[in-house]
């Protein structure tokens, strides 16, 4: 069973919109790969286990917020382990060191 999990816009941090310039590019995530996407301002790390429609679906491997490096277990009703559904659209690049207040406002 997948949790809902409702993900904060990545926006400026989109990787569909980054990549949606280089037409050489696949951003086709494949199993395995972590991706990232933001959820109330924390970094989410999702390991892939499938790629269905423009979602992958995954476990999530990480929890961190950006501010502190601080891992965390839990966040709300996520918790390391679930298995969720991330869509591509709202997949983002992680935030730099020193970009911690971008995470809220992009």
């Amino acid at each position: 069973m997948h949790k809902h999990v409702d993900w904060d816009e990545p926006g400026t941090a989109s990787v569909q919109a980054h990549y949606a310039k280089d037409p050489h590019h696949q951003a086709e995530p494949g199993s395995g790969d972590i991706l990232s996407a933001r959820l109330d301002g924390l970094v989410v790390r999702v390991r892939v286990e499938a790629h269905v429609e423009a979602t992958s679906i995954g476990e999530v491997v990480a929890l961190i917020d950006p501010a502190s490096g601080e891992r965390k277990k839990s966040h709300g009703k996520l918790e390391l382990g679930d298995t969720v559904r991330l869509p591509d659209d709202r997949r983002a690049f992680e935030p730099q060191p020193g970009d911690a207040a971008q995470t809220q406002d992009d």
